[in-house]
């Protein structure tokens, strides 16, 4: 009992606890979210919307300049020191505003040449990359607020932010798909994530004086070239990514069709709703045991931590999954989905090993390994894409996430074999 009272006091249990909530909570709009995309635009709108999703969130991370780890890194390193905590927070807010303004600039007067990159000639929504160019400055500064706040340590907020952001993308999701079908479900994308800030801003005032921090005469070039290297790494990883697999999916739809690539983006939008659980806990709790290591031990320590509380957790969730994936097709989706169940297999293996990669992948943004990370990035991504390119003539679909999975497999042996001092 002693033991058991040990651990429901802990803070990982609590934060893991609230943290399960807020992945619950997601899932379950993903569930009505999914059964409308399903009922009112069908295989095919599942492929535009999955375009979408990628080109913003290479977008996303192009505006905010990949500076979100690197603010949480700062910010929980100097937060103790007023005078730096100043300057970090005016200098990345200017910074990334001003960036915000200038892409919402190409977005509105170059809406029709992205339109033609994104949805091809067959399909007309200009109008989503005007909205898109309009929410986003907004979207940016409540990504930035956010980090500001995880950096400051107050983890519960955080994941009571995600909690609130998500029931409002729900309500935003539900009134666009039913009265605008693809076209609406197109425009929840881009004006959905903007809606965070008032949240967020709402939860940073409980912690500083936003408004009164923000002096242009804070602006420090300093802040910028420590942040310079996250920007090199997100430019990597979450822009050139989503771009990959956009490529890919273009690739799958003139291959073997545009049905086929809708159902890749279902079992991609199953994924994206039990990895949630994996990447906010590590986002929320670990990323900051990391930055915080002081040598190989304490990060060890972190990494087995990991392994042993959460892994495991995961691993028995997906066979779970697993041996219900007919039933969940027909849940979230309709019957002209049940092919997506031939997917589920390689798909889940992959995750596993994603999972298992991931903790090891957020070292390289803990200590900042700008270049390993990279080399590393880059190897993922050309091994993803030229597998897949084979599998898919090979396999059809399911070559996709078999390539995923020899991706991901492949990605934990070369980063097990780098970090083995921190691991053994």
């Amino acid at each position: 009992m002693e033991f058991i009272k040990k651990i429901t006091r802990s803070n990982l249990f609590k934060i893991s606890s609230l943290n399960s909530l807020s992945v619950l909570i997601k899932i379950g709009i993903g569930l009505i979210t999914s059964k409308l995309l399903a009922v009112f635009v069908g295989p095919s709108g599942m492929a535009l919307v999955g375009n979408l999703r990628n080109f913003a969130s290479s977008l996303e991370s192009i505006s905010t300049l990949g500076f979100q780890n690197g603010i949480v890194k700062y910010i929980a390193e100097g937060k103790e020191d007023k005078s730096q905590l100043q300057k970090i927070i005016s200098t990345v807010f200017i910074s990334l505003l001003f960036v915000a303004i200038v892409l919402s600039c190409v977005l509105y007067f170059f809406a029709p040449f992205w339109n033609k990159e994104i949805f091809e000639n067959n399909f007309e929504y200009l109008f989503v990359f005007k909205a898109a160019a309009f929410a986003l400055p907004w979207y940016v500064v409540s990504v930035f607020l956010l980090s500001v706040i995880n950096g400051l340590g107050r983890f519960k907020n955080v994941i009571w932010i995600n909690i609130i952001g998500n029931a409002i993308g729900l309500l935003v999701s539900v009134i666009m798909i039913l009265n605008y079908k693809t076209f609406g479900a197109l425009l929840s994308i881009v004006i959905s994530p903007a809606l965070l800030f008032f949240v967020t801003f709402y939860f940073i005032n409980k912690e500083i004086d936003f408004l009164r921090t923000i002096r242009l005469h804070y602006f420090d070039f300093q802040v910028i070239k420590n942040l310079s290297s996250y920007s090199l790494m997100a430019l990597v990883s979450s822009v050139l990514g989503p771009l990959v697999f956009l490529a890919i999916r273009k690739n799958v739809i003139a291959v073997i069709g545009i049905n086929q690539a809708g159902f890749w983006e279902t079992i991609s939008r199953i994924s994206t709703y039990y990895m949630m659980f994996v990447t906010t806990i590590l986002t929320v709790y670990y990323l900051p045991k990391l930055i915080l290591a002081k040598d190989n031990q304490e990060t060890k320590k972190v990494f087995w931590g990991f392994y042993k509380n959460i892994l495991p957790v995961f691993i028995i969730a997906l066979t779970v999954i697993y041996f219900l994936r007919f039933f969940i097709i027909k849940l979230l989706f309709t019957n002209e989905f049940l092919p997506v169940t031939t997917l589920f297999f390689w798909q889940l293996l992959g995750d596993v090993l994603k999972a298992a990669s991931l903790i090891l992948g957020f070292q390289f943004f803990a200590k900042k390994m700008t270049v390993a990370f990279i080399i590393s990035e880059l190897f993922s991504l050309a091994v993803f894409y030229f597998s897949s390119s084979y599998l898919i003539n090979s396999f059809g679909i399911q070559g996709i996430v078999m390539a995923q999975a020899f991706d991901n497999f492949i990605y934990l042996l070369v980063l097990g074999v780098y970090f083995r001092k921190s691991l053994f």
